[in-house]
């Protein structure tokens, strides 16, 4: 099964090479690297499996949808519209074999986008107090009973 995603700007298709691909921002960890500012580092993951697409949100800012519905998971058809954050593509799946399936391969894709720069004045980063303590977990109490030989088997 050959799996393309093809960007609704009309740039260059995406072949899904990989049984799993890893889609998100960070290069050189993801399979599939969208630079766009809204794309999460590690935004979602792709499968083929047995003629079928499935795709799953990794709990991403912006989420992922499937024709217009936010999804933590969903199998893709052909023609369905996936968007990742902003970014938008049509999902293209068709007979055949791609080449080297099994090809260690990242594919980087350049998007338009906004770069925002967050400026931090010294002190503030060297004030301790600026920083919330770290929180501590509350013991879990457990009840034992007083003779466990009650419950001895």
């Amino acid at each position: 099964m050959i799996a393309k995603l093809i960007p609704a700007d009309g740039g260059p298709p995406l072949v899904i090479k990989r049984e799993v691909s890893l889609i998100g921002r960070k290069s050189g960890l993801c399979d599939i690297v969208l630079d766009h500012s809204s794309i999460s580092k590690l935004h979602c993951v792709l499968a083929r499996t047995d003629g079928l697409l499935f795709i799953r949100d990794l709990g991403s800012t912006n989420g992922t949808k499937v024709n217009g519905q936010r999804v933590t998971r969903a199998a893709l058809l052909p023609g369905d519209e996936v968007s990742f954050a902003s970014v938008r593509f049509q999902v293209f799946l068709g007979p055949g074999q791609t080449s080297s399936i099994h090809e260690e391969h990242t594919e980087v894709l350049n998007l338009p986008h906004e770069v925002v720069k967050l400026n931090f004045d010294d002190d503030v980063l060297e004030d301790e107090d600026s920083f919330a303590p770290p929180r501590k977990a509350a013991p879990q109490e457990q009840e034992y009973p007083e003779d466990s030989r009650e419950y001895a088997v």
